[in-house]
């Protein structure tokens, strides 16, 4: 493996992590539209609100207005204001997990990659010494043939 490369364990976790994130990409975004339809809801309730209780309203379906009471009209989007609520809540316990999911992986990347440096540098630190040993050995026996034939020539 070159020094680019990466290990598979290494990408199916990024994969992994890449996955979460989209996902709460996903959920925020969905939040945000949620949170624009809540709006609009609540606008329509105050619109509805001055209007008297004999006045024509109409409901947009598509392209087409249609003539409602405004009662109907009200309990329709109350209703839609508890569906929002409700989906919201959703949409919350949805990110706080795979808010700690992303975390986690994160930490586990982290621990792997830590690991993974570890051993890689204990091999280089284990072949440093060996090569080192080797040397000195050398040394040694240069040193100890320099001695034999200082001697033999006395």
């Amino acid at each position: 493996m070159s020094a680019g490369q990466m290990p598979p364990w290494l990408q199916e976790q990024l994969m992994k992590l890449q996955q979460s994130q989209q996902n709460l990409q996903s959920i925020m975004t969905q939040k945000q539209h949620l949170e624009m339809e809540k709006a609009e809801t609540e606008k329509a309730l105050e619109e509805l609100k001055k209007v008297g209780e004999s006045d024509a309203v109409y409901k947009q379906a598509g392209t087409v207005l249609l003539k409602s009471t405004k009662k109907e009209l009200v309990d329709e989007l109350e209703e839609k204001q508890e569906m929002a609520k409700t989906r919201a809540t959703v949409l919350e316990k949805q990110e706080t997990r795979v808010k700690e999911n992303l975390k986690e992986q994160e930490a586990k990347i982290t621990e792997m990659m830590k690991s993974e440096i570890g051993r890689a540098t204990s091999e280089l630190q284990s072949h440093h010494d060996l090569v080192c040993r080797l040397l000195l050995e050398k040394k040694k026996k240069k040193q100890n043939t320099k001695k034999k034939k200082t001697k033999q020539q006395k």
